[in-house]
């Protein structure tokens, strides 16, 4: 096992370096996908709110880089990484990930629904890197321009489509993890990235909100919305719509405000409490993250 675990070492840090050589920083990743190197500040309380300005490895996507040396450096001190994390929106690519995740089991066709969206917004979706996840999912890249942050963002689009940009970061293809290995789409190796279509673009990036305080009525009525979405979802739809739901609220500042009301009507469409508190507590992680 040893020998093999080795070997997949090897060959992540091979994959990472040819990465880097294309100009796309990346950092280790263990199995679990998650940044194989743990933090200096793990023991310090209140932890330590560092980017990697200490100078330390092992602050995740902050510890990014397209230096070979230092990429060698990195996955020597995380001997057992067996993937490689690509750091997305950061120069010169400035990568913007979109994530089409395949869940039969909820019914939800993630690539049907980009479909869809291009062509109610009239954009065509261009032929570009692609990365074939161990579940059959698609990571689509493309490169955005100087000046643009898109944030990340979990099934804001649609259900099953996130967004990885400033601050998140994709499994680089040649990972392996506990589920399988990630591999490039046949006939994408040879692609750059392409370049974000405007229309798609402006869909990423939503129009920041005013300072002013949002009307309590309208966010009433939202709340109100999106509790009435959450009650009529049928079985098969429960978390994915509860999900959908929660990020929304988030989104727009009254997420917490909001949770009880919509674990009450998950429990009411057959999720335990328990269920519905971790899908809700997940939507608040990945929609408050902020480069």
């Amino acid at each position: 096992m040893a020998i093999i675990d080795r070997q997949t070492a090897t060959l992540a840090l091979a994959h990472a370096l040819s990465a880097a050589e294309r100009g796309l920083p990346v950092f280790p990743l263990s199995a679990s996908k998650l940044p194989a190197l743990r933090s200096p500040h793990h023991d310090e309380t209140p932890p330590t709110l560092c980017r990697g300005a200490c100078g330390l490895p092992g602050h995740g996507v902050h510890d990014a880089t397209t230096h070979p040396a230092a990429v060698r450096a990195l996955f020597a001190a995380a001997p057992r990484a067996t993937g490689y994390g690509i750091a997305c929106g950061r120069p010169p690519h400035r990568l913007i990930g979109i994530d089409l995740d395949i869940d039969p089991t909820h019914g939800n066709d993630s690539v049907a629904a980009l479909q869809q969206l291009a062509l109610q917004h009239l954009f065509t979706i261009p032929a570009t890197v692609t990365v074939i996840t161990p579940s059959g999912g698609r990571h689509l890249w493309l490169t955005g321009p100087s000046g643009v942050a898109v944030p990340n963002s979990a099934s804001r689009l649609a259900p099953g489509i996130d967004v990885r940009g400033a601050g998140g970061y994709l499994v680089g293809p040649g990972s392996v993890t506990t589920h399988g290995s990630y591999r490039l789409a046949p006939g994408t190796a040879h692609l750059p990235p392409a370049a974000c279509p405007r229309t798609l673009l402006r869909l990423l990036t939503p129009p920041k909100r005013s300072h002013h305080a949002t009307d309590s009525r309208s966010r009433t009525g939202q709340g109100r919305g999106l509790v009435q979405f959450v009650l009529a979802a049928h079985e098969g739809q429960r978390n994915t719509r509860l999900f959908w739901a929660a990020c929304r609220a988030y989104e727009h500042g009254f997420g917490d405000a909001l949770a009880d009301a919509l674990t009450d009507a998950a429990v009411r469409t057959g999720l335990s409490e328990q269920e519905a508190r971790a899908a809700i507590a997940s939507a608040a992680r990945l929609t408050t993250e902020r480069p």
